[in-house]
């Protein structure tokens, strides 16, 4: 939801208290956009902008957002010209892309340039930004090559930096997804990555520790969001917020219980008469809803990082159904010998029968979890949805329609 805060007088001159930015910046790191705003609203646009200069590029863009267009114009104009040239570029790039995590490039030189001149603008630069390599652009700003500071130290002070920089190196393009992004440089942990466009111009810096931290979040919102939980609740979220973020997806958890419970409802009159099918109807549920969920867990991670190609998802199904036979199987005779035995003290005639449906419904209700915790993500992927988001309710619902419709049906086909 976004927050457009009314225009406060804010624009005065104000004297900035480091200990207060410092105090605010805390705050907002640990929390949401929406919740930190509370922390901003009220402050000064000096104070927001010194705020914004210290976190990273990606929370600065959802930020900025929150605020109405003439505040944010303020606060825009209260932090220096490159800083916010680099956040309005970021912002033309869609959620989820390298170009949304761009810093200003700062260090850029020409080819031409010699030792000595580079290192005295070096010097100068410095002072103002933490500078971890040289760029060499071309007056087009095409990127020709990256300086590193040991060769500069260690090179003649007369010679060219077209003779010592380090050409066409790696480089990152701001259309580029987190998760390709991620596989590139997973290998290499460069400090600092350029970002080039397609004409091959440097229109931004990304940190490598930003590239993982952003990636660590991600894969951390995942578990969240499969059960409902929105990647904008935190610790620190106010219990209304939570409320209303939570909420909704109970509800929907609610009605496909309901569908759940339905199928059993179908199958009253057998549980009457096989009393002790009944006893079993957790343990069919909860063994295919655990074999659904291991499906999902590698499903979703494979999704995150990229590893499920195109034209691979018919052989990722097809795994899973495969190893939900295998584990149904082994588990079902495991599960058929416990009925056996459970049924023989109720002295129950049909011991051995229902020991043959557990088996059954136990190896098809594997393999039907299995293949739907391998599709529901897809499913929502190929629909525009996130993957991970509430997939593990529906997918708690195909299991267990799955296993205690199988199980009760072959009961009710086999017995009565």
């Amino acid at each position: 939801m976004t927050d457009h805060t009314t225009t406060p007088p804010h624009s005065a001159p104000t004297r900035i208290d480091d200990e207060h930015v410092g105090a605010v910046l805390i705050e907002v790191e640990r929390r949401a956009p929406d919740d930190a705003m509370t922390f901003l609203r009220e402050e000064p646009d000096a104070v927001v902008a010194q705020v914004l200069v210290r976190v990273h590029p990606p929370l600065v863009l959802k930020l900025l957002s929150r605020f109405d267009a003439d505040r944010r114009q303020a606060i825009l104009a209260a932090v220096p010209a490159d800083r916010s040239a680099q956040w309005t570029r970021n912002q033309v790039y869609p959620e989820g892309t390298v170009g949304r995590l761009m810093d200003a490039p700062v260090a850029i030189f020409d080819k031409d340039l010699t030792v000595r001149e580079a290192v005295e603008r070096l010097r100068a630069l410095a002072k103002q930004a933490f500078i971890t390599y040289g760029y060499v652009v071309d007056p087009e700003g095409r990127l020709l090559g990256l300086l590193v500071m040991r060769d500069l130290l260690l090179a003649e002070q007369t010679r060219r930096l077209r003779e010592i920089m380090l050409r066409d190196p790696f480089r990152l393009t701001p259309s580029m997804t987190l998760a390709d992004a991620m596989q590139q440089v997973v290998h290499r942990h460069y400090p600092v990555y350029p970002v080039c466009d397609e004409t091959g111009c440097l229109v931004g810096l990304v940190r490598g520790y930003v590239l993982f931290e952003e990636q660590t979040i991600a894969v951390s919102a995942q578990p969240g969001r499969m059960v409902g939980i929105e990647d904008e609740e935190r610790v620190a979220t106010q219990w209304w917020r939570s409320f209303r973020f939570r909420h909704p997806w109970l509800q929907l958890n609610l009605l496909t219980a309901f569908l759940a419970a339905g199928v059993v409802g179908i199958f009253e009159r057998t549980i009457d008469q096989v009393v002790v099918l009944a006893v079993f109807l957790p343990v069919l549920a909860g063994q295919s809803g655990n074999t659904g969920c291991q499906a999902l867990a590698v499903t979703l991670r494979g999704m995150t990082l990229g590893e499920i190609r195109e034209g691979e998802a018919s052989g990722l199904v097809s795994k899973e159904a495969l190893l939900g036979l295998l584990n149904g199987l082994f588990v079902g005779v495991t599960a058929g010998l416990g009925m056996y035995f459970y049924a023989g003290l109720q002295h129950n005639p049909d011991a051995l029968t229902l020991a043959f449906v557990v088996f059954l419904a136990m190896v098809g209700s594997c393999v039907v979890s299995g293949i739907s915790g391998a599709l529901i993500p897809l499913s929502l992927k190929k629909f525009g949805a996130d993957p991970a988001t509430a997939s593990s309710i529906f997918l708690t619902t195909a299991t267990d329609v799955a296993s205690m419709g199988l199980f009760l049906w072959l009961a009710t086909l086999l017995i009565l």
